[in-house]
This record gives C-alpha cells, sequence and structure tokens, in this order.
C-alpha cells in the first residue's frame, strides 16, 4: 500500500494519517499491537525512520504507546489529556470544516487555528467550506464567577477587561476566517460569536461533528489591576484546563459516540435558543 506520490505532505505525516485513521475508526481496537517497524515500512514502502517519525506524531497526540521490549500498542483509554493544536491542524485537512467552541474568551482557539489558516493562505490547504463559531460569556449582565474574592461579589470592572480580551481573540477569529472567504481561497467561510447569558464552568471544542474535546476550568485566586487597583478575583484559568477528547465511532450507540452526539445537542440548544450577538 504505497503512499500517494502527488500528496504534498511528508511521507511521515501521510503514514501517520494512515495510521490514526485505523485507530479512531476502530480498525485498530484500544490496547491492540501495531504492525512492527519492518512491517510498517513494508506495507508503506518508506523507510524505516519514516515509520519512526509517524509513531512519534501519534505517540505525542496520544493515541499509542511504546512499550520497552514489547513494540507499541494502542491506547486503551479513549478519554485521554491531549493538546487541541495537532488535531485542529489535521481537521482543516478535509473538504468541510467545523468548529464550534463554548468557553471564557476562545484565546486557546485563536493560537491553535492560526496555523491551518497560515496554510490556506499560503495554498498548501484547500478547505471548500469552513464554519466557526464561539460561545462566549454575556459581559453586559453580572456573573457569578469570576467574582471579587472578598464577598463573592460581581465586578463589572473585570467584565470590561474581559470583554476586551474576548472581543480581541474572537475578533481576530473571524477576521480571519471571514478574510479566507471575501479572498476566494475559500468557498465558503463563515465565523461568528454569540453571548451566553451564563458564563461556563468549563471549554468545549466540537470539531467537524465528529471530535470533542472538553476540558473544566479551575477557580484560582488572581490579583488584576482594575480602576488603577489590585483586585482579588476568583479567576477561571483557562490555561490549566486540561483537555479531554472523544471521537466518534462506527458503532451510534457507544459511549463516546453519545458523548459527541450530545455535545452537538447542548451547543445547539444555547446557540439557537439563549444565545445573542456579542458586544461588550
Amino acid at each position: 500500500m504505497a503512499l500517494d506520490p502527488d500528496d504534498p505532505r511528508p511521507p511521515y505525516q501521510q503514514v501517520a494519517n494512515a495510521l490514526r485513521a485505523s485507530i479512531l475508526t476502530r480498525k485498530l481496537a484500544p490496547g491492540e499491537k501495531l504492525p512492527s517497524g519492518p512491517q510498517l515500512s513494508e506495507h508503506y514502502g518508506v523507510a524505516r525512520m519514516t515509520v519512526q517519525q509517524a509513531i512519534r506524531v501519534l505517540r505525542d497526540e496520544g493515541l499509542v504507546v511504546s512499550r520497552q521490549g514489547s513494540g507499541v500498542f494502542v491506547r486503551e483509554r479513549t478519554e485521554r489529556p491531549v493538546g487541541l493544536r495537532p488535531h485542529l491542524e489535521r481537521a482543516f485537512e478535509q473538504a468541510r470544516v467545523s468548529v464550534d467552541f463554548a468557553g471564557f474568551s476562545g484565546e486557546t482557539l485563536h493560537g491553535a487555528i492560526a496555523e491551518p489558516l497560515d496554510k490556506i493562505r499560503a495554498g498548501r490547504l484547500r478547505p471548500a467550506s469552513i464554519s466557526v463559531r464561539l460561545l462566549v460569556p454575556d459581559p453586559s449582565v453580572p456573573w457569578a464567577l469570576p467574582a471579587q474574592v472578598d464577598d463573592l461579589a460581581d465586578s463589572p470592572a473585570f467584565r470590561a477587561r474581559a470583554a476586551q480580551i474576548v472581543h480581541r481573540h474572537t475578533g481576530a477569529v473571524v477576521e480571519a476566517v471571514n478574510e479566507l472567504g471575501e479572498l476566494g481561497l475559500v468557498e465558503e467561510a463563515r465565523a461568528e460569536v454569540r453571548a451566553s447569558p451564563a458564563v461556563p464552568m468549563f471549554k468545549l471544542y466540537v470539531i467537524n461533528n465528529d471530535e470533542v474535546f472538553f476540558g473544566y476550568y479551575p477557580v484560582e485566586r488572581h490579583d488584576v489591576t482594575l480602576d488603577g487597583e489590585k483586585t482579588p478575583m476568583w479567576d477561571l484559568m483557562g490555561k490549566d484546563a486540561v483537555l479531554f477528547q472523544h471521537n466518534a465511532d462506527a458503532d451510534p450507540e457507544s459511549m463516546a459516540s453519545q458523548y459527541v452526539r450530545q455535545s452537538r445537542l447542548w451547543f445547539e440548544s444555547l446557540w439557537d435558543n439563549v444565545a445573542r450577538s456579542f458586544s461588550s
């Protein structure tokens, strides 16, 4: 099964993509041992070093584990701490890309989505459509959290500061995605931000309708300068949120498939029913 010579991606990425697809579709089951390096090298018609690079990519993504003297195995757990960036970049290789985000500021998404958008501008990726929806808390209404440390009271000054941060990150994502459509680099490109009346205690990403990333926001004390004074706040620390991944599989009634489906339904219920256009 030789690789496609016309594929512009490096051979190790092509091998990693093929193995990843087999793992996520359960052709390679959790706990199953992968073929040996020489077997994979012969199967894909590549050098052993190329196979080693591909395995390293999958190991970094948390999909496989190496056991000394035994080989490489598909990871047993389907819910695991992961990094968003490589999965998001892979999602943009599909013809139709959708990213739904619910969380506090969109800062992580802003950083993770930059590279695939740059690849589209450079002509290295060419999806037919991109849809990005961002659901963030409404800064115009009082919040239960974040709150002032001394009395757990809402802070209008903190909400105003947070609104600026949210505008900066979500605005950059919206502008970058919509620009791709305006330039004709993507046939259909749309990004939109809406505000929810509730502050989420977690962040959620639904990617291409079949992959979900979920992580809780730790609540920690954070001294913030508000109106020229240091103000202790109980804040939601998004950078400390550990993401867990869930992939829908061929069985629509499996735990993973149901998790993805319910995440999509939850997002749609807020987006369609109570979310409003975002404004500071």
